[in-house]
């Protein structure tokens, strides 16, 4: 079920890289309540880790983690995420 690894980093202001926290990561991959189902198919393993399903579209992944993060105050306005698929 989880074939691919995927990698979430925190770009800040300068431009810098931030593995993502486990528990920022966990946190988004726990929300069972929001309705999206497509997200089932996610597994926190480590600081800017996870491991996904083949049916996870990186193109909805993106926007709904930066979304969740920002909400929950992690993500500053001047930051961002970089989202990528790592190769096997």
């Amino acid at each position: 079920m989880f074939a691919r690894k995927i990698s979430i980093e925190r770009i800040d202001a300068a431009g810098l890289r931030h593995a993502c926290p486990l528990h920022w990561i966990d946190n988004f991959a726990m929300r069972n309540f929001t309705n999206e189902p497509i997200f089932d198919d996610t597994l926190p393993i480590a600081n800017g880790l996870l491991e996904a399903g083949l049916r996870v579209p990186l193109a909805r992944l993106k926007p709904a983690m930066e979304d969740w993060f920002r909400r929950k105050g992690y993500l500053k306005a001047d930051e961002r995420l970089e989202v990528s698929e790592l190769e096997n």
